[in-house]
């Protein structure tokens, strides 16, 4: 990723178990009524634990009935050892002791015979986390004496057919639908075969959902654009309970508890896809979960940023939860490279922000089994933060005060997102990820063209002068998100630009909406945040100014056509 040298990739660190239990036992259920107290029981489990860290661990249960239908369902187990479950989802987990139930969720007590629940928690423990040996289904033992059962020795994720830059020497992925809507627009042949990623945003998105094919026929399209040669696919996946935790516009589907579903409703079927073989010869690239993690630092309390979603997504641990388990499933695919999403300067580029978001991403990492299943990261997502900002840089000074002071600036470290992605790079090695990890940049919006452009420094009357006349960014303030008015399209998708960067990835497609100027009802659970509304005066997290936004926007995701135009007559390079 963006080096010279290709060195073999880091052994697993943490491990991965694996233990089944095969077993049939016939016999009455005790304690629970209706049809589940008069069947036949009989299972079979499959418990691993499916990622260690220090003090603790992350176990994935699947149970199998292989007996009468049932339409509720108790499993119990007890540990040898000191083991203590502090989370779980997907079940009503209890702990006495060593005495372990896991109680059926409402959406998941009934199981036909050969029907599967699944179900996960994560520990603490200390010393050997040893494996149960003995399971009950509604009172009756499961597992046969004697009966099979061994340990599957720790294994790295694949890497045979990996390589060190997915972008180096292959083509990149035209989404057909975005290219059509593009090129509908008078002017928009001139980009409409630019790839842009496909965004997963919610369950009906694997499938296809109007305008828009699934998964499948993504890949099969892409098969066919590939004519043989090396072709990356580059997907979103943005689905988390709870999601984004910060903004209503792009709130998502699921409830903060429900990371049952996003495991297996969401995760599990995209991975088996992306898991066939007849896909094996593309290179697909995943942005994974933007707008999540950084948030557990940023707008939790007692900070003033702070929102009481963002409070229960931290004390619930579902985003860590959530993006260990994506990187885990898809990590495990030869030919899928995930690039965690990364925020932007303008939101970890403080000092307070900068070490603790590294050590969030090493944390979800380190759920997943191993940070061998992180390729890289990806900053500025969907956000419009210049590149590179060419007429000033962060060591000047302006009338004896640094650029740190100025008000746009405001202390913080990096002045575009280059400098921040190279930087908060080397950060993530220091913290335990690879050396050989590369960075991606958004760059679909961030152009700032157009005759508002400066063509050199700011006036140097004062620091304030300086930045402002020279800076590309013409936002309001850093904090300003959704549809900027102003921005343009930014550099072209292309491979390794810089040390370090994989690659510049027109990730969020270009016209687009991040969110409806005003409330408009809709079935996929997106709000309607003030930050999207052109009359907004602010709130603490763009320090009370004006939202910046253009007006009459659609849904986030949905066609914004007065906006598509403005980016192209705002680019830069210009069209």
């Amino acid at each position: 990723m963006s080096r010279t040298t290709f060195p073999p990739r880091r052994a697993r660190t943490a491990a991965l178990a694996a233990f089944a239990l095969v077993a049939a036992a016939a016999g009455t259920a005790t304690g629970l009524s209706g049809a589940a107290s008069a069947a036949a029981a009989g299972c079979t489990v499959d418990y691993k634990i499916q990622s260690s860290w220090s003090g603790g661990f992350g176990a994935d249960v699947t149970v199998t009935n292989t007996g009468d239908a049932i339409s509720s369902w108790k499993l119990e187990w007890s540990f040898a050892g000191n083991q203590q479950v502090t989370q779980g989802w997907s079940a009503t987990i209890t702990q006495s002791g060593t005495a372990v139930s896991a109680t059926n969720a409402a959406w998941n007590g009934s199981l036909a015979t050969g029907g599967t629940a699944n179900f996960g928690f994560n520990g603490n423990v200390t010393g050997t986390n040893a494996i149960p040996t003995t399971f009950k289904l509604n009172g009756v033992t499961c597992n046969v004496p004697g009966g099979g059962g061994g340990t599957t020795p720790p294994t790295d994720p694949p890497t045979g057919s990996r390589v060190d830059n997915p972008y180096a020497g292959a083509g990149v992925y035209v989404n057909p639908d975005w290219s059509a809507k593009a090129a509908a627009e008078p002017g928009g042949s001139r980009i409409s075969n630019q790839p842009t990623g496909v965004w997963m945003d919610r369950i009906a998105a694997i499938t296809g959902t109007t305008g828009a094919r699934g998964l499948r026929a993504h890949l099969d399209t892409a098969l066919v654009q590939a004519a043989g040669n090396p072709l990356v696919v580059q997907l979103v996946i943005y689905n988390l309970p709870g999601r984004d935790c910060s903004a209503l516009a792009s709130n998502g589907e699921l409830g903060p508890t429900e990371i049952g579903r996003y495991r297996t409703e969401y995760i599990d079927p995209i991975a088996a896809i992306l898991a066939d073989t007849k896909y094996a010869s593309l290179r697909i690239v995943t942005t994974v979960e933007i707008d999540s993690l950084p948030n557990l630092v940023t707008n939790i309390s007692p900070r003033a940023t702070a929102t009481p979603q963002c409070d229960v997504m931290k004390a619930n641990g579902n985003y860590i939860t959530g993006v260990g388990y994506a990187l885990n499933k898809l990590g495990a695919i030869p030919n899928v490279y995930n690039y965690v999403d990364a925020g932007h300067h303008g939101w970890i580029g403080w000092d307070d922000n900068f070490n603790a978001s590294a050590q969030i991403f090493k944390q979800a990492a380190t759920v997943s089994g191993s940070v061998n299943n992180v390729a890289g990261f990806i900053v500025n997502t969907a956000n419009y933060g210049a590149t590179k900002e060419n007429n000033f840089t962060i060591n000047d000074s302006v009338a004896g005060k640094s650029v740190r002071e100025s008000t746009w600036v405001d202390w913080n470290r990096y002045v575009d997102e280059q400098s921040f992605a190279q930087a908060f790079r080397q950060e993530l090695i220091s913290v335990g990820f690879n050396s050989d990890i590369g960075m991606l940049i958004d760059t679909s919006r961030n152009g700032w063209g157009g005759s508002a452009r400066p063509a050199g420094p700011g006036a140097t009357t004062s620091v304030d002068t300086y930045v402002d006349g020279g800076r590309y960014d013409r936002r309001i303030h850093l904090g300003n998100w959704c549809n900027q008015s102003g921005a343009g399209l930014g550099e072209r998708p292309r491979s390794a630009p810089a040390a370090g960067i994989d690659a510049y990835v027109w990730m969020k497609p270009p016209g687009e909406s991040d969110g409806s100027s005003s409330l408009i009802p809709n079935d996929q659970g997106k709000g309607f945040d003030r930050m999207c509304d052109p009359t907004y005066t602010g709130n603490p997290r763009n320090n009370n100014h004006m939202s910046g936004a253009l007006g009459n926007a659609p849904i986030s995701g949905a066609w914004f056509s007065a906006q598509f135009q403005q980016l192209m007559t705002n680019a830069y390079p210009a069209l």
